[in-house]
């Protein structure tokens, strides 16, 4: 990705993270607790595997996503968000409730209905929880029992 000089914070970010999918994708850490490069292809955009390959090295590269076991096999891998990528939750959810609305819900499955709820009746709530629940998650992922 093209390197962009930090004269303006809003064109450093769009740099950081305006592409299709590095939002998606962090939302599919944060939000659903995918892990694992497998896991990123099951989502219903359909990322194709060099794409998803090359936006997880970037973000592992620009402190978005850490690589637990990074030695391990590669199936062994997962992938876990930094305090940098738990802070673009906002942005995520910004994005969530800018077009929700236009979104029939017809198309959504139940968890994203709840989801849509949750939101829109408590949003300060869901984020609160979001964020508590991953950092429950990934304190998990890091000492299994």
């Amino acid at each position: 990705m093209k390197t962009v000089e930090r004269t303006c914070a809003i064109a450093y970010s769009i740099n950081l993270l305006g592409d299709k999918w590095s939002l998606l994708i962090l939302r599919d850490v944060i939000l659903h607790k995918k892990s694992r490069f497998k896991e990123f292809t099951s989502s219903k955009e359909n990322i194709a595997t060099n794409i998803l390959t090359n936006r997880l090295n970037f973000l592992v590269e620009e402190g978005f996503l850490e690589l637990l076991d990074p030695k391990g096999f590669k199936k062994n891998k997962q992938y876990i968000a930094t305090e940098r990528a738990i802070s673009a939750l906002p942005i995520i959810m910004e994005l969530y409730l800018f077009s929700i609305h236009s979104i029939k819900e017809s198309v959504l499955n139940p968890s994203q209905i709840e989801v849509k709820t949750q939101i829109l009746s408590d949003r300060k709530g869901f984020e609160t929880g979001r964020k508590k629940e991953y950092v429950e998650f990934v304190e998990t992922l890091r000492n299994p029992k």
